[in-house]
C-alpha cells in the first residue's frame, strides 16, 4: 500500500505510542484524522508537531468511551476527508497495580470501556469506510497482559482486568478480519514493555525499586525495553508491507513471554 492519498485515523496520538505511530504514517504521506481527550497540556504541542508535518490533518475532540459519538466522529471525518483506508485502534487505559492497588469497580470499568468496547465500537464505525477503500487497513494494538495476567515480575504493572480485555482483543481481531476480508486488512500488534507505555517514562515505573526494574529487563531475552521507534517500524510493516496477512497477531515484546532463562548446553548423554 502506498500512502500517499490515503487517510489515517490514529486514536490517542497527543503523545506517546499514538504520536509516533502518526507522525511517521504523515512522513509517508498520509493524511491524518488524529482524536484527543486526556492530557490537554500537551494539546498546544501536539498541534505544532503536526503542522510540522506539512501533511493534511484534522484534529477531534472526543471521549471514545461515549460510543454514541463515534458514529458522528466517521461522519465528520468522511465529510472532511472523503474516505478512510486505516484504523489504528489504539486506545487503551490500564491501571498499574504498584500505582492503583486492590481494584475498585470504578477502575476495573475505566480499564474495559477503554481498552475494550471503545475499540469494538470504533472499529465497527470504521469498517464500511474502510471497505470502501478497497485496500482497508486495520490495526489492534495491544498488550503482552493479555498472557502474562497479573504474574511474575510484570505482576506490578498488569491487572488481571486489563489482562483480561487485551485477551478479548484477539477475539475481536479474528472477527474482524473475517468480516473485513478481502478489502481489509486486519491484524493485531501485541506489545510487550515499552518506554511509553508500563516502561521508564511512566508514573508505575518510578515507584517500583530498582530490582524490580530490573527483574523486568532480566526476563526479557532482549534484555531492553522497548521503545516508541519499535511500534512504529512494526506498524509501518503491517501498514505497507504485509499484503498477504490478515487475522495475526505479530507480538513485540523482546522475547518477555519466552521469559528470560537460556537454552542450557547439550548434556553429553549416556549413549
Amino acid at each position: 500500500m502506498k500512502l500517499k492519498g490515503k487517510v489515517a485515523l490514529v486514536p490517542g496520538s497527543v503523545r506517546g505510542i499514538g504520536k509516533a505511530i502518526a507522525l511517521d504514517l504523515a512522513a509517508e504521506g498520509a493524511s491524518l484524522a488524529l482524536t484527543r481527550f486526556d492530557w490537554p497540556e500537551n494539546f498546544h504541542e501536539m498541534e505544532a508537531d503536526f503542522t510540522r508535518t506539512g501533511t493534511p490533518f484534522r484534529i477531534f475532540d472526543i471521549d471514545l468511551r461515549n460510543t454514541g459519538a463515534i458514529a458522528d466522529l466517521m461522519g465528520k471525518i468522511h465529510a472532511h476527508f472523503g474516505r478512510l483506508d486505516i484504523l489504528i485502534n489504539n486506545i487503551e487505559r490500564g491501571g498499574m497495580p504498584v500505582v492503583h492497588g486492590k481494584y475498585t469497580e470504578a477502575q476495573w470499568d475505566l480499564e474495559q470501556e477503554t481498552t475494550l468496547r471503545a475499540k469494538q465500537w470504533l472499529a465497527e464505525a470504521a469498517l464500511p469506510l474502510l471497505k470502501a477503500s478497497g485496500e482497508g487497513c486495520l490495526i489492534n494494538i495491544s498488550s503482552i497482559a493479555a498472557l502474562t495476567g497479573r504474574s511474575g515480575p510484570a505482576g506490578l504493572l498488569f491487572n488481571e482486568g486489563y489482562a483480561a480485555a487485551n485477551r478479548g482483543i484477539s477475539i475481536l481481531t479474528e472477527t474482524w478480519a473475517r468480516l473485513g476480508a478481502p478489502e481489509v486488512r486486519v491484524n493485531e500488534l501485541m506489545l510487550g514493555l515499552m518506554e511509553t507505555r508500563h516502561g521508564p517514562r511512566t508514573r508505575g515505573w518510578g515507584l517500583m525499586s530498582s530490582e524490580q526494574q530490573k527483574a523486568l529487563t532480566d526476563h526479557t531475552l532482549l534484555g531492553r525495553i522497548g521503545l516508541p521507534e519499535d511500534v512504529v517500524r512494526a506498524v509501518r510493516f503491517l501498514v505497507l508491507d504485509a499484503p498477504f496477512m490478515t487475522g495475526s497477531v505479530l507480538r513485540l515484546d523482546g522475547g518477555y513471554v519466552l521469559g528470560g532463562d537460556r537454552v542450557p548446553p547439550m548434556p553429553v548423554g549416556v549413549e
